[in-house]
């Protein structure tokens, strides 16, 4: 049985006096972690503040991206070593936004995979097509394509554990919001693809969140499905009273 998680994605929102705030107004109004598990994912700035506001609830904290080394020459970029050290146990990685704005390819995205593991973060791999790909009908083969990429060279106790993202790109804070049922055939096709290159223990243990303008009034409906284990959202998990509203989606 597969445990839901719902994490949010701040993107480059929220400074730490605010992320405080945040932490303290959701922490002793979540879930259990059995039932669902609740996560925010915040920039770099304000993980420390964040962690220490959160300490002993099941409120959890990842980060929104790593790079692929530990320690070096690097500047601006964040250690996934460095953020174990913290008590981080989940990272953002492939994200559309990375991939267009900062041109990350699917070989870094890899890499970076193998850099969370060889530090015990559990990845949270994003993949998504465009609204071009998917008038022209390839959004299939563009995702399986990313699945396999970013998979390349994992062992199968590690994608048993991770998270996948699907995130269609035109749905990444349009507003518009894949179907339940489009959400759901992707998905779908994301668990047969890693059914296809593992086995079918792996296929069903990897959870897959839908994410793309997820939302108090749709979450029920897409977690509802059979192959949707969860959300990745942007901008609803910046208020508390809508945060909770999605973790709390059961009740």
């Amino acid at each position: 049985m597969r445990t839901p998680i719902i994490a949010g994605n701040w993107k480059l929102n929220m400074n730490p006096e605010q992320a405080v705030a945040f932490a303290t107004a959701v922490k002793d109004k979540l879930p259990q972690a059995s039932k669902v598990e609740s996560l925010i994912c915040a920039p770099a700035v304000d993980l420390d503040a964040l962690q220490k506001a959160a300490q002993g609830s099941d409120l959890q904290i990842g980060a929104e991206n790593a790079y692929f080394e530990n320690e070096g020459a690097f500047t601006g970029e964040t250690s996934p070593k460095v953020l174990k050290e913290m008590g981080i146990n989940y990272c953002i990685i492939g994200h559309s936004e990375r991939r267009d704005y900062f041109h990350e390819t699917d070989e870094d995205i890899n890499k970076k995979a193998k850099a969370l593991f060889a530090n015990n973060i559990t990845p949270i791999l994003c993949c998504g097509e465009s609204l071009e790909k998917r008038e022209a009908n390839q959004q299939e083969e563009w995702v399986v394509g990313q699945i396999k990429a970013a998979l390349n060279g994992l062992t199968a106790d590690q994608v048993s554990s991770l998270v996948i993202a699907y995130e269609p790109i035109w749905a990444i804070g349009t507003g518009k919001t894949a179907t339940s049922d489009q959400a759901e055939e992707m998905c779908k096709t994301i668990r047969d693809t890693v059914r296809d290159l593992y086995d079918n223990e792996t296929a069903e243990n990897v959870r897959i969140q839908y994410g793309g303008s997820v939302n108090p009034a749709n979450v029920k409906e897409l977690m509802a499905k059979p192959n949707i284990d969860g959300g990745l959202v942007g901008g609803a998990s910046l208020k508390s009273d809508s945060y909770l509203d999605l973790v709390n989606y059961q009740d």
